[in-house]
């Protein structure tokens, strides 16, 4: 388990290398946590990409798929797309 800030972006292309909609259950997580995951340099090739994330924030919680880094996070945080921040918090 671990705690950290969320917030929420336009997706688009992400780090995976995959394109995602505001509508999608996707996340970008921490780069402190992405990065170490990445063996070659390219973020494509980041073995945590495709994986499922469950976050919970008061009582509510979403299952998203990590599609993408967020460069502006810190350890813990995670940049949601708008339908997936929606379960959690209004936008």
């Amino acid at each position: 388990s671990t705690t950290g800030s969320f917030t929420y972006y336009e997706t688009g292309l992400g780090a995976c290398g995959w394109y995602s909609s505001d509508s999608d259950y996707i996340v970008a997580l921490n780069w402190e946590q992405f990065d170490p995951a990445t063996p070659n340099g390219n973020p494509n090739d980041n073995t945590l990409c495709g994986s499922q994330i469950q976050a919970n924030y008061n009582g509510n919680s979403v299952v998203v798929t990590v599609v993408d880094r967020c460069a502006g996070c810190s350890w813990g945080d995670l940049d949601f797309s708008p339908a997936a921040f929606s379960q959690l918090a209004d936008l």
